[in-house]
């Protein structure tokens, strides 16, 4: 079975970095786009980062252009998140995402919190 586990959340203040990874199982990762979005609490799930399977593409949301990285490691079956001068607003659960035969499945998520 498709299997996503994020980890690498915290509470962290302004300024600030984490490192989110998500380890995946149950499909070949290296032949999947994988992404990473957000949710905060009253708002809608928001696509953060998106990175194609030789990660040859990847994407951003305006929001977080110049401060996070996606990469992906296909010999660890592992998709990252860099995120560098967090900001207040970066307070959300994030979650892996992969789409799989047109069914899309979510990691549990992993907190980020960012506050002085």
């Amino acid at each position: 079975q498709v299997q996503l586990v994020e980890s690498g959340g915290g509470l962290v203040q302004p300024g600030g970095s984490l490192r989110l990874s998500c380890a995946a199982s149950g499909f070949t990762f290296s032949s999947y786009n994988m992404r990473w979005y957000r949710q905060s609490p009253g708002n809608e799930r928001e696509l953060v980062a998106g990175i194609s399977s030789r990660s040859d593409s990847i994407i951003y949301v305006d929001s977080v252009k110049g401060r996070f990285t996606i990469s992906r490691d296909n010999a660890k079956n592992t998709v990252y998140l860099q995120m560098n001068s967090l900001k207040p607003e970066d307070t959300a659960v994030y979650y892996c995402n992969v789409v799989f035969y047109r069914t899309p499945y979510w990691g549990q998520g992993t907190q980020v919190t960012v506050s002085s």
